[in-house]
This record gives structure tokens, C-alpha cells and sequence, in this order.
């Protein structure tokens, strides 16, 4: 059933691909594509925790009170992480010479440094910076995006 599926992302992602050939290899393509992917449902769910789940407004809990906007990239986190590994193992790295058992441990190291990340940028542009909590997010993206790709393609999927 995995195969199948990652067949069809493949056939999907790379009917795309003609036009960008010259550009770059089709491992970048996929990348850009599963990663550009990814970074939308993140960000539409950042916007959707936020607005109207969290409705702006302060998260308390036993042990802590986060920032609304840090609870939203933590409830958008739940669900990009996993989406983001299957996407990275299967459709863009396939040919990682990193055995499958040692992948997941090197992408949740690749993962504490993008949630650190996230946390600083969203810290700064937010209450330093006063910007709107969904447009830091946005900026944030970039920086996160490029520290997780060189990181996943030399580290977590390195192919050898």
C-alpha cells in the first residue's frame, strides 16, 4: 500500500517536473515540491490553531502558559512531523544510504533544531518585532526550510 501511494506522489510530482529539468535534479524538485507541501498545511494549520481553535488567546496549562502563537506552531508540529519524515523517506530520499532504523533518530535531531528555530523567529518577529503571528510564520519558513534541507540531505538522508 506504501508503494503504491509513493508511486502516485512520484507519477504526480514529476509530471511537474519537465520545465524545471534544466534548473535543478529531480531530487531537488520532489524536495522543493513535499517540502512546499508540507510548509502550506503548516502554515494553514499554524493560521486555523491560531485564529480560530486557540482564538488568539494565551494557552495555560499545569506546568506552563505558552505564547498563542507558539501553542499553534506546537499543534501544527503534531501533525507535520510525521507527514514531513514520510515525504523526506519515501518520495524524496529513497536512495539514502542511511539504514532505515537510524533515519527516524537523525530526522528528530534535524526536528529539535527547526522547533528551535521556530521558536526563536516566532519569539523575535512576534513580540520583538510586532509583527501578525501568521506572517512570522511566514518568515520563519524561510530560515527553517533551508536549515532542514541541507540538514536532511547531508545528515539525516545522506546518500553515500
Amino acid at each position: 500500500m506504501i508503494n503504491s501511494f509513493v508511486s502516485f506522489i512520484h507519477a504526480f510530482i514529476d509530471w511537474f517536473y519537465p520545465p524545471f529539468k534544466k534548473l535543478m535534479p529531480l531530487q531537488t524538485f520532489r524536495y522543493a515540491a513535499c517540502g512546499g507541501g508540507n510548509t502550506l498545511l503548516d502554515i494553514s494549520l499554524f493560521y486555523i490553531s491560531y485564529n480560530f481553535i486557540l482564538h488568539k488567546e494565551m494557552v495555560h496549562t499545569p506546568v506552563m502558559t505558552l505564547s498563542p502563537h507558539i501553542a499553534a506552531f506546537l499543534m501544527s508540529f503534531i501533525i507535520t512531523f510525521p507527514v514531513g519524515f514520510f515525504l523526506s523517506r519515501y518520495v524524496v530520499f529513497e536512495g539514502s544510504a542511511v539504514r532505515k532504523r537510524d533515519q527516524l533518530p537523525k530526522y528528530m535531531i534535524v526536528v529539535v533544531g527547526a522547533i528551535l528555530l521556530n521558536y526563536f523567529f516566532l519569539k523575535v518577529f512576534v513580540e520583538t518585532f510586532h509583527m501578525y503571528a501568521t506572517l512570522a510564520k511566514i518568515c520563519t519558513t524561510f530560515f527553517v526550510v533551508a536549515f532542514s534541507y541541507f540538514s536532511q540531505k547531508y545528515f539525516t538522508f545522506k546518500v553515500g
